[in-house]
């Protein structure tokens, strides 16, 4: 019998591979740096810090991989929400073009990753289509591929034909490819992660909640419910959407509104082939974007925005699948057999934010949608950091932690933007 909702696994947890052992902490321990949140960020982060040789620890509320990062669309994308001339007008020709770098390197971090580390992680490297959805946004995407293909990648630009046949369906004016991109099952990458951590030697604690981290002397005592704690000379916070109030204003510093996602059952042959024939992922240039693929099992997914809050019923998750079957009608009558969410960090200025509340406790938060990739190079930038101290290893720089005005709000004013953005959109609305 099916598990009635909302008790019912995302698509990811019924199809990846079993989990590593991560037992709580039950015994108080010290290692050099200690690491609360077992998302992408914190386990890359202890994967390269075991790799040279320091110990670290990761502590985890719940299982590793258990927020956003195992339950997000699984489309790597390089880069950020802003194009490379965007970096350069605000960091500056140097700064700008070192940021360029970095952020269109973050998909080919975790498909190294992946081969290097022999991950059991089911993936697809054929690309990331945007399609353009108004006339408007056609002159942004032929800019956006422009900027890019003279840095050398790999783009492509489509026309409306080009797109009808790329992507399977009528919607878009055009658009442009990244061959840089591709698709892998999230929850699967999370736990790969895991066991290489682990293989390379450091310690990974699921279910084991952290209520308190204190400055005594020259380290940090890492406190947890089950009592036991860590003793770390440096401390990485990187909770992603669940802050859970560790650092002092730090939730009130981001938006983290749910995103929604709605698998089929397998697909025929027969309809499968009609739909991303080459395998790409895609999302669009809507404010509140759809973002759809294929997944190794033939399944449809769909995403994009639902209520800021948890969700109640599959009627939550309803526009997501008329939407489908708008954008492709061959999907009329086939079943969505999976819906699940998950919580994204949005910054403010939709970019990454480190903190460093004192010397020694960092902070990363704000993965703006794309944190497969940015948060896994992110992991990586934030363990060289704490391990030779030089900020050059930052890719952005470390800024106060500042809330938001009249965070309290922001629920009611995201809502109300949302409402605003579904009527402005244009072409295929989100609440269809």
């Amino acid at each position: 019998m099916a598990v009635p909702f909302p008790l019912a696994p995302s698509l990811w947890a019924t199809t990846a591979p079993a989990a590593a052992p991560t037992p709580p902490l039950d015994q108080s321990i010290a290692v050099e740096t200690c690491i609360v949140g077992g998302g992408y960020a914190g386990l890359s982060t202890a994967l390269r810090l075991a790799e040279r040789g320091i110990a670290a620890a990761v502590l985890e509320a719940r299982e590793p991989g258990w927020g956003a990062s195992g339950r997000n669309g699984g489309q790597v994308i390089p880069g950020i929400k802003y194009d490379p001339s965007e970096l350069i007008a605000k960091y500056g020709t140097a700064g700008g073009e070192a940021l360029t770098r970095f952020v269109g390197s973050t998909a080919d971090r975790v498909f190294d990753l992946i081969a290097r580390h022999q991950m059991d992680v089911p993936f697809v490297r054929a690309g990331w289509i945007q399609g353009a959805h108004t006339q408007a946004m056609v002159e942004t995407v032929k800019r956006r591929a422009g900027e890019w293909a003279a840095r050398g990648v790999s783009t492509r630009l489509l026309d409306r034909d080009a797109m009808r046949e790329a992507v399977g369906a009528e919607q878009y004016l055009a658009g442009w490819q990244d061959g840089r991109a591709g698709s892998i099952q999230p929850l699967a990458y999370a736990r790969g992660l895991v066991r290489a951590a682990q293989k390379a030697g450091a310690q990974i604690h699921g279910d084991t909640r952290v209520t308190g981290i204190v400055k005594r002397g020259e380290v940090f005592e890492i406190q947890t419910t089950q009592g036991p704690t860590v003793t770390a000379r440096r401390v990485v916070v990187a909770t992603g959407g669940y802050p859970d109030g560790l650092i002092p204003r730090l939730n009130q510093t981001i938006i983290a509104p749910n995103s929604f996602i709605a698998a089929t059952e397998p697909l025929s042959d027969t309809i499968a082939k009609t739909i991303l024939p080459g395998g790409q992922v895609i999302s669009d240039t809507r404010q509140l974007l759809f973002y759809y693929r294929r997944d190794h099992t033939n399944r449809f997914l769909m995403g994009g925005r639902g209520p800021f809050r948890e969700p109640k019923s599959a009627d939550d998750w309803a526009h997501l699948e008329r939407a489908a079957v708008r954008i492709y009608p061959q999907l009329a009558g086939v079943k969505f057999d999976h819906r699940w969410c998950g919580r994204v960090s949005l910054t403010r200025d939709f970019l990454p934010h480190i903190h460093e509340s004192e010397p020694g406790l960092v902070v990363d938060i704000g993965c703006m949608g794309r944190g497969v990739g940015l948060q896994t190079a992110m992991g990586e930038a934030l363990a060289d950091y704490v391990a030779t101290g030089d900020k050059a290893a930052l890719p952005f720089p470390v800024v106060p932690v500042t809330p938001l005005p009249l965070h309290a709000l922001h629920k009611l004013y995201v809502s109300a933007i949302i409402t605003w953005y579904r009527m402005t959109d244009g072409g295929l609305k989100a609440s269809a």
